[in-house]
């Protein structure tokens, strides 16, 4: 992890601080816009948390004590800014989560940013469905095709958890997509 360890010190440091920031958004802007798309749903909210998230990155990139690999962390930041966004969202439309969740779905038919068929526009409802760490689970194995070791660092469950939500969230989907 030395090259981790380099690259976090360039992070860091004011001379190569802009540089090394740039190379972190080329490498993790596309899978952290990703990440949270599917948790969010809706392209433009997507974007505006992405932002956030690179944001609060760069702020408190001085706490990262290097315990997670760079990665996990990062996607950690955007796993629960996507979350904290959602929760905003859902109360200050007086929504629940679930209710908030199926909103989103419905949503997608109008999104020119998707561009699913029916089966998948019927796949995302039936994950919105699901309780909130089912969803993120599946979503993250599912749709990102993360490994239970990274899920596990950015959710801090162990992997043992993570699989059983996969399975439980699978089973719920697959019963869903049956019976509608």
């Amino acid at each position: 992890m030395q090259d981790e360890q380099e690259f976090i010190r360039q992070l860091l440091d004011p001379k190569t601080q802009n540089a090394a920031f740039s190379k972190l958004l080329r490498d993790y802007q596309r899978p952290i816009y990703n990440l949270i798309r599917d948790i969010v749903i809706d392209h433009d909210d997507a974007h505006d948390v992405m932002q956030n998230t690179f944001v609060k990155v760069l702020r408190h990139l001085e706490g990262f004590k290097g315990e997670s690999k760079l990665f996990s962390w990062v996607y950690r930041i955007a796993t629960n800014e996507a979350l904290t966004f959602l929760k905003s969202k859902s109360r200050r439309g007086g929504f629940t989560n679930l209710e908030q969740q199926a909103r989103l779905v419905d949503n997608l038919k109008t999104d020119t940013w998707f561009d699913g068929d029916e089966i998948q526009l019927k796949l995302q409802k039936a994950v919105s469905l699901l309780p909130e760490k089912q969803q993120l689970v599946f979503k993250m194995k599912y749709f990102e095709e993360m490994k239970y070791e990274d899920m596990s660092e950015i959710l801090g469950t162990s992997v043992g958890a993570l699989k059983a939500s996969f399975h439980h969230a699978v089973k719920k989907i697959e019963l869903y997509m049956t019976k509608n």
